[in-house]
């Protein structure tokens, strides 16, 4: 069994993943990750030399091909990767999915300074920023809020999500043999 944590840009996916990965002396990775391994290109790179779509189509290639592999047990997507195509049908039915859901305030504080690195929020200007994301949630929300867990991540520690998540975990009968 895989565990998939999804949810917007800055909500700390990579970041919880790792560390729940460590504790639970099990591997991650992070979709965007192998795709840059795989494409030998950044994921902005690919975004401005190949376009969305290209880049949601190998998005989708190589999230099966990381649900399928018995490589990685803890994986982080792209805070997109739900919204397209069947990918939020294909992981919740090949992992557990945990939605790590952070408020609009939470995320601008964590994006405005990473504007350059993101490019989905590369033109925008910081003054637009906080209205953007709030757009851009809604109409992902529909899709997070279909993860099997939601946690909110808003003032907590990295300890304590990942304290939580090793509860939920605990009590899921699929998960149960890792503890």
């Amino acid at each position: 069994m895989k565990l998939v944590l999804l949810g917007y840009m800055g909500c700390g996916k990579s970041t919880i993943g790792k560390q729940l990965a460590s504790q639970l002396r099990l591997r991650f990775m992070d979709l965007d990750d192998y795709i840059e391994d795989k494409e030998q290109e950044s994921i902005k790179n690919i975004f401005e030399n190949k376009g969305e779509i290209y880049f949601r189509k190998i998005e989708a290639s190589y999230l099966i091909d990381l649900l399928n592999d018995n490589l990685y047990d803890i994986i982080s997507v792209g805070g997109g990767t739900p919204c397209f195509g069947e990918n939020l049908e294909i992981i919740n039915i090949n992992s557990t999915s945990v939605y790590l859901k952070a408020s609009i305030p939470t995320l601008y504080e964590r994006l405005k300074t990473e504007q350059n690195t993101r490019p989905l929020i590369k033109t925008i200007g910081l003054e637009k920023l906080e209205e953007f994301i709030g757009k851009h949630l809604f109409e992902r929300g529909f899709f997070y809020n279909r993860a099997q867990k939601t946690m909110t991540v808003d003032n907590k520690s990295i300890e304590e999500i990942v304290t939580e998540i090793k509860i939920y975990l605990s009590l899921n009968t699929q998960w149960q043999h890792r503890f």
